[in-house]
């Protein structure tokens, strides 16, 4: 796959993880977390804020990942 193309996909990818991930820790924070102390919101957003990264880690590795010897280059 041509690296451009590569990171292209890429970078919608993550764009769509960040998205969709963001939009599911608030509904559970809004539907769990209502009535919790302001530690455990700060917990909460705290973890959720960080958690994202790993999956974006995975998409990064595979967007700088040189082409294989059966690839494109």
């Amino acid at each position: 796959m041509h690296p451009s193309l590569k990171s292209f996909i890429g970078m919608v990818a993550l764009v769509a993880l960040v998205v969709i991930y963001s939009l599911v820790a608030i509904t559970v924070a809004t539907y769990r977390l209502a009535e919790s102390p302001w530690y455990v919101h700060l917990a909460f957003f705290g973890i959720s804020g960080i958690l994202w990264v790993v999956p974006g880690m995975f998409i990064v590795k595979w967007m700088v990942r040189p082409p294989e010897d059966g690839e494109a280059k």
